[in-house]
């Protein structure tokens, strides 16, 4: 299971601990946030423990509101031994019964300068992002006009060398030989390069090359949303391939389904040429202009203009 720390937040977001140290490690397995409000009033049977609890001006002050003995029941109850944190914002000050609360229970408790609502958003967009199901997949990701092009193939096919190609003609690479890819929404693949390998390409030959320092800070990019896929495979005389691409494949990662096409290579053929057209068409095709879709439409014509003239 994906996890993110607490201490891993406040360190993102440069919280303040006020209390509850000893908890700082607990792991945050939901990107979703909790507004406690209904707690506040009483109400636990639903109480979501393990989400980040968030307070604000409209928490606290109906928490002033309630006689000492309730104040200290209901924030017992807060802190849970699965609530990975309790953030108040606006800088306020935390009450006296949610501070011996979260010492009694090691939960800790953070303090942000943010607004509530601006928080919940930042927050939220960080946990999905780290809490994304994640997988790795053995290719080249190449933004090609704005196009997300993960090329794949077996290895020795000229995945890199293709790659290098696209990036001496002034598209950007964001990894090579593995990309690690996370689904952070429905539909919505983002791949990026592991640490390791970040910028760099192997070209067969020459070996390991740094990107950057051979075509600068523009020809790299950290992440890229995959939304085409490109196999190359070698050129098989008995296989039949689409010439017309009325027949759409379709490549599975995760749970998304990408749009795949796959390139026969042999020598004269100028893959990365033929890339670049492949992601044109395929910006075309979200536009609405189907170049296969509308030769198909005129040979219908053509057809059903010469069986009419065959009745007469």
């Amino acid at each position: 299971m994906i996890q993110v720390s607490t201490r891993d937040v406040v360190e993102k977001f440069n919280l303040a601990v006020i209390s509850g140290e000893e908890g700082i490690g607990r792991y945050i397995t939901t990107s979703d946030i909790s507004r406690p409000g209904l707690e506040m009033a009483g109400y636990f049977t639903h109480y979501p423990a393990n989400r980040v609890q968030l307070i604000g001006k409209t928490e606290l002050s109906f928490f002033e509101m309630l006689p000492q003995d309730v104040k200290i029941e209901r924030m017992l109850k807060l802190c849970s031994e699965d609530t990975p944190a309790i953030v108040v914002s606006h800088n306020m000050e935390a009450p006296q019964e949610l501070i011996d609360a979260s010492n009694q229970n090691h939960v800790p408790v953070l303090l942000t300068p943010m607004k509530t609502t601006r928080f919940s958003s930042r927050l939220t967009n960080f946990l999905e992002s780290k809490l994304a199901p994640q997988t790795a997949v053995h290719g080249v990701l190449v933004d090609v006009y704005g196009i997300g092009v993960l090329i794949t193939g077996k290895s020795g096919v000229g995945k890199s060398e293709t790659a290098l190609e696209l990036i001496k003609k002034g598209h950007r690479l964001v990894a090579d030989d593995c990309v690690e890819i996370r689904q952070e929404a429905e539909n919505l693949l983002i791949g990026s390069p592991p640490p390791l390998l970040e910028h760099l390409l192997e070209i067969r030959g020459i070996g390991i090359i740094d990107i950057i320092t051979l075509f600068g800070a523009s020809a790299v990019r950290p992440y890229k949303r995959i939304t085409l896929n490109i196999e190359l495979e070698t050129w098989d005389p008995e296989k039949t391939y689409d010439r017309l691409g009325l027949d759409e494949e379709k490549m599975k990662i995760i749970d998304t389904d990408i749009t795949k096409l796959t390139i026969p290579v042999r020598p004269g053929r100028n893959v990365s040429v033929i890339i670049e057209v492949a992601a044109m068409n395929y910006r075309l095709k979200k536009l609405g202009v189907n170049a296969a879709q509308e030769f198909s439409r005129r040979l219908d014509e053509m057809v059903s203009l010469h069986d009419e003239m065959d009745d007469y």
